[in-house]
């Protein structure tokens, strides 16, 4: 079993600061920006910043899903979603651009064993990586 990731970056237009607000707003932009693979989106606790909990169900492809909960923290630039069903991690992270802002979003997680985790290892990260770059561009719209 290894470690499975993808990674994608956009840049946007919005300053560190308001890029990384709108990141840890799930009250009110996370809903927004999230796309047709995210299903039952709910905030369990909190709802801006360090300490929301929220859940949603990741439908990565017709059979493959996951149910989320996710445990917010907040650390300089950086966004962290803990799932607490899983070893899936998101990281969203924030650094100047220009007059904006970089934000990657990097999802890591234990991979299968075996054969499975082979073809996971190849094939799971190049169907995130779509996904995430529909939420990065989501939130490019948000950002203006």
């Amino acid at each position: 079993m290894g470690q499975v990731s993808a990674s994608s970056s956009i840049a946007v237009t919005a300053d560190p600061k308001r890029a990384l607000e709108a990141i840890a707003d799930y009250d009110t932009v996370r809903p927004r920006i999230l796309t047709s693979h995210y299903r039952d989106y709910k905030v369990v606790d909190g709802g801006k910043g360090a300490g929301t909990v929220a859940e949603w169900t990741l439908q990565a492809t017709e059979s493959r899903s996951r149910d989320i909960h996710a445990e917010v923290t907040v650390a300089d630039s950086i966004v962290t979603e803990r799932d607490a069903n899983s070893s899936l991690v998101n990281t969203w992270t924030v650094t100047p651009d220009g007059t904006g802002s970089q934000v990657t979003l990097r999802t890591t997680w234990t991979g299968a064993g075996g054969v499975k985790g082979i073809f996971e290892g190849i094939f799971a990260p190049l169907g995130l990586k779509k996904i995430q770059a529909e939420v990065l561009g989501n939130l490019k719209t948000e950002l203006g």
